[in-house]
């Protein structure tokens, strides 16, 4: 068991994830999983974690780009992209909770329809069946069934997402083949789904591990006792170690202590969910403070701003910028966790710099 440092594993954890920005498909298959979000502040989370990844992307290349890639719209531990062939993993997938007798006919009417059409807008069915009725919505007020319906034929593996029209799924009936049922097959998908929580996530302490397992009740609920059972045998599949009382975990094929893990100079403000940031854990332990996403706190609470990005400068994050578009200029405005933001001239060249491309990925410049 190799003898680390908080330290390195920062460093490994950085740049393994922050890698040389390359194709849009070969950044997706080598992150396997970009969390999405349709939050816009000021772009969407998918967009803001690929801008790092990929070269010469703009804000919107992966829904304009993504009938024609190999990728899906699904389920993981979060909502988001994924290649088409971590579906047998997740599919076909039993929800967790049923629908009752009223709700499985309405959904089997929308489900005849698209198979009908062929791929389908939502709002081409949302008058057809306006008489299915209207339900709380999720953030409040309210919303068609057949909205949620649709979303739960989808999440079921019954629709698929074709492509989006100005960001609304376009549905088409899809039909998964089944899996092996077997216990060993089943133990065999739930590593699978392991490994590729710590290959997004790594280098991972163990709560998290733990913690992103249960996450996985999402995209697998079918799963849940057998993805319980590869979480507690990690220590059998995959790289660790104890840093300070912590055990952490990585592949088995990557060097934490390389000296290849170098940092850069380079300044660059995360999204919430960049793999960097994503597990406030680790974030906390590797940069000693908390950082929070209050999009949802109530604005006189925030203690950050509306949709706070971090700001990595190196290897270190002292900061955040909450970003905002008006009248066609990109506003920042930052905050830093000891009150002051870092002196001389290289963090504001680095920061303008990170700035200007923002603006190039948001078609300002």
């Amino acid at each position: 068991m190799p003898a680390l440092t908080i330290d390195q594993l920062r460093r490994y954890a950085i740049s393994r994830s922050l890698f040389k920005p390359t194709t849009l498909p070969g950044a997706i298959k080598k992150l396997g999983f970009v969390q999405a979000d349709p939050m816009r502040a000021p772009a969407r989370a998918q967009d803001l974690i690929l801008r790092h990844r990929v070269k010469d992307y703009c804000a919107g290349d992966l829904e304009a780009r993504y009938a024609r890639l190999h990728v899906e719209e699904d389920c993981f531990v979060n909502y988001g992209f994924m290649p088409r062939d971590w579906l047998p993993l997740l599919h076909p997938r039993t929800a967790a909770h049923t629908w009752d007798a009223k709700k499985r006919e309405h959904a089997d009417a929308l489900l005849a329809a698209v198979r009908e059409r062929g791929p389908t807008n939502p709002k081409s069915l949302l008058e057809e069946f306006a008489h299915h009725g209207r339900i709380p919505g999720y953030w409040g007020g309210e919303l068609n069934l057949s909205t949620q319906l649709l979303d739960g034929l989808h999440y079921r593996g019954q629709l698929r997402v074709k492509r989006r029209d100005s960001g609304t799924r376009v549905y088409e009936a899809v039909v998964h083949p089944p899996q092996d049922e077997s216990p060993a097959a089943r133990c065999a998908r739930a590593q699978a789904l392991i490994d590729r929580v710590i290959r997004l996530y790594a280098p991972l302490p163990a709560p998290s591990l733990g913690y992103l397992t249960t996450l996985l009740r999402l995209g697998a609920p079918h799963l849940r006792a057998e993805t319980r059972a590869a979480c507690k045998s990690a220590r059998e599949r995959h790289a660790h170690t104890v840093v300070d009382g912590q055990t952490w975990f990585w592949p088995l094929d990557e060097k934490p202590a390389s000296k290849r893990h170098a940092p850069d100079n380079r300044l660059r403000l995360l999204a919430p969910f960049d793999p960097v940031v994503w597990d406030r854990r680790r974030f906390e332990l590797f940069w000693g403070w908390a950082y929070r996403f209050e999009a949802y706190t109530p604005a006189a609470r925030r203690t950050m701003g509306h949709y706070a990005l971090p700001i990595l400068w190196g290897e270190d994050i002292r900061g955040w910028a909450n970003l905002r578009v008006d009248k066609g200029r990109l506003h920042c405005e930052t905050g830093f966790v000891d009150g002051n933001k870092p002196k001389g001239s290289a963090f504001k060249a680095a920061l303008e710099e990170e700035l200007h491309g923002m603006q190039v990925f948001l078609g300002l410049d």
